[in-house]
């Protein structure tokens, strides 16, 4: 009986089975018979949605978070790490353009050199349009944001550099107060390139907004109310913008998860879910709204309810 080149009995046709009649062990033996095309293996590859971004994992808080008092930190290497490094450099800029020890105007003088005017660090009209202008990381990049958001950047600049700064939240237009709130200070505008600001000014600007001046409106504000201050901005800012209701959502529920907030948030919430097509949770949310305005207004609580069906039926 003829034999294959290795020894083992051919097959018919003359082929010799690889491995069989060789000595070799299974293990290795060919893989595949000669002349056989492999099988190939359909790849599974993870199903992404059309138009959807894959999801980043949030930042872990950790430390202190600029201007608002709360513990927070971002990852070191963030981009968002790196922008707040801005901080720390604009701050050896401010201490090294004059000594310690100087009157509130000349230490506002300073910070508006420095911030206004080499870093420029400013407002403008086209600043009430753009999200970026309440954005921490996207001020310092850009320099333009809202008043309230320059101030934040003036208090972290000054506490880096070891100067009296604080936030002072005047009624429609924040600003900064310079030196000692219970003793001799200034107030400037970093909105206008850091203008000092007279006490009839700040009585003219709490009057735009049909509130008068008092001395609690000069003394500094607290983080958490700064906080909700930048969240009611970028609120208003999606609310005139419907195709921005997301980004109301997510400022809306930032806000909850203070310890002080107004409760019209939860209906706001409830609303906003109805509208980006969570039917029945907004229901729920409306709902439990209704229950809390059962003791003071039962008319609204009413109405509320009413809304709630209406999501409801909207399933059908």
């Amino acid at each position: 009986m003829p034999r294959g080149r290795a020894g083992g009995r051919t097959r018919r046709g003359g082929r010799s089975r690889p491995g069989r009649g060789t000595g070799l062990r299974p293990a290795e033996r060919p893989d595949r018979r000669p002349g056989r095309r492999p099988v190939r293996r359909p790849v599974r590859r993870p199903v992404r949605r059309p138009g959807r971004r894959p999801r980043r994992r949030p930042e872990r808080p950790a430390g202190r978070a600029p201007g608002s008092g709360a513990d927070w930190e971002p990852e070191p290497g963030s981009a968002f790490a790196r922008r707040l490094g801005e901080l720390d450099r604009l701050a050896a800029a401010v201490r090294a353009a004059g000594p310690p020890g100087e009157a509130p105007a000349a230490v506002a003088a300073r910070l508006a050199g420095v911030l206004a005017g080499r870093a420029e660090f400013r407002g403008g009209s086209g600043a009430y349009r753009r999200l970026d202008s309440s954005l921490l990381h996207r001020v310092l990049e850009r320099r333009r944001g809202l008043p309230i958001l320059l101030s934040v950047v003036w208090v972290e600049v000054g506490r880096r550099a070891g100067l009296p700064v604080y936030p002072v939240a005047l009624p429609g237009h924040f600003v900064v107060g310079v030196g000692d709130p219970e003793g001799e200070f200034v107030l400037a505008d970093p909105f206008h390139g850091g203008r000092l600001l007279t006490t009839e000014d700040a009585a003219a600007i709490s009057a735009q907004s049909g509130t008068r001046l008092t001395s609690d409106l000069l003394s500094p504000a607290e983080p958490l109310d700064i906080v909700l201050r930048v969240l009611n901005n970028i609120r208003a800012w999606a609310a005139a913008r419907p195709e921005h209701a997301r980004v109301q959502l997510w400022a809306v529920e930032l806000s909850l998860l203070l310890p002080r907030h107004p409760a019209q948030l939860r209906l706001e919430r409830a609303e906003l879910l109805v509208k980006l097509g969570d039917f029945l949770t907004g229901a729920a949310e409306m709902e439990g709204f209704a229950k809390i305005l059962d003791a003071f207004d039962p008319e609204s609580a009413a109405r509320v309810r009413l809304d709630a069906k209406a999501a409801r039926h909207r399933l059908n």
